[in-house]
């Protein structure tokens, strides 16, 4: 098998067909003599993505799918992706044709000369998407370069990529609960192309990714693959030690030398309570670390495969296995 496509799917019933159709008419034509395969990742769908994904299979023998007992998120989508696809070549794709299938050619012929492991993409422009929207990403970047300086991620990255068996390999030796692909991209090296192009809106539906969610998995990889959160709380404890000092010389000064009483009660109160927040924001950024630790030491599998078609060699955590 010369190519996996790995396509996560969460209620994209009226995006699979399309999505599967251009790719096929693109791999065909522009790359020659290339035996290929799709791996469809059904997150716990609410709608007919299984039914659709599973009548395309029954016709096409190269479409091969996975669905999740529930929604368990697009992370551990592409993790059971790269875990059973079976070609030299993998790439990662979302089935809305925000990532342009155009460029598979391209990533194709890049890998085949053998200077680079991986051909990943980035959007050099966000338009369409709201202003805060844009304004938030760019700093979750900003912050994320800071913080993992050994870990490349640029601005605007997507996880559209494709990548060599052995980058593929290298990834899956990182089984960890708490999972954010690109920094798992980054941080294991290989020599990676960057490709760029310009937004483009979604084929069909609306996206999945509200503010909300965007935000939290933000925060996610910022605490997965950056010490910034931590240190920010250390800085805010140093900081505050200092001023906390420098007010009490001011207060014995000022009793020794003017016999004044401390008076100011309504001040006093709003520099506890300031106090007590930040203690209070400190503590909730570690507590974050601690739970992200948590969830590692408990050791449950990433997904569960409640149907697929694939072969049936059941394991005990529900997981298929090839």
């Amino acid at each position: 098998m010369d190519l996996s496509i790995i396509a996560p799917c969460f209620n994209e019933e009226a995006n699979i067909i399309r999505f599967y159709t251009e790719c096929t008419q693109i791999i065909t034509r522009n790359i020659c003599d290339c035996t290929y395969e799709f791996v469809f990742v059904d997150d716990g769908s609410k709608d007919n993505t299984l039914k659709t994904i599973k009548e395309l299979a029954s016709g096409q023998n190269n479409v091969r799918y996975i669905s999740f007992s529930r929604n368990f998120g697009k992370e551990a989508a592409l993790y059971a992706g790269l875990k059973y696809a079976k070609g030299k070549y993998v790439a990662v794709m979302d089935v809305d044709l925000q990532d342009p299938p155009s460029i598979l050619p391209e990533m194709y012929k890049t890998l085949d000369e053998g200077i680079y492991d991986c051909v990943a993409t980035r959007r050099i422009d966000r338009k369409g998407e709201p202003a805060i929207r844009s304004a938030f990403s760019r700093l979750f970047y900003k912050i994320l370069k800071q913080g993992a300086k050994d870990v490349e991620i640029k601005d605007g990255a997507r996880d559209f990529r494709m990548m060599t068996r052995r980058m593929v390999d290298a990834v899956l030796l990182m089984s960890e609960y708490n999972r954010f692909s690109k920094g798992l991209f980054g941080w294991v090296g290989f020599k990676t192309k960057w490709l760029e192009y310009e937004n483009i809106n979604r084929s069909a539906g609306e996206s999945k990714w509200k503010f909300s969610s965007l935000t939290r998995y933000a925060l996610d990889g910022i605490i997965n693959y950056s010490n910034v959160p931590l240190n920010i709380s250390s800085y805010f404890g140093i900081l505050m030690t200092i001023l906390s000092f420098l007010m009490l010389v001011i207060i014995i000064v000022r009793k020794i030398l003017f016999g004044d009483p401390v008076d100011g009660w309504a001040s006093t109160v709003c520099i506890i309570i300031f106090i007590g927040g930040i203690q209070l924001l400190c503590l909730g950024i570690m507590g974050q670390y601690i739970a992200k630790t948590y969830m590692e030491v408990k050791s449950r599998p990433i997904y569960i495969i409640a149907e697929s078609n694939l072969e049936k060699e059941q394991y005990p955590n529900g997981e298929t296995s090839i």
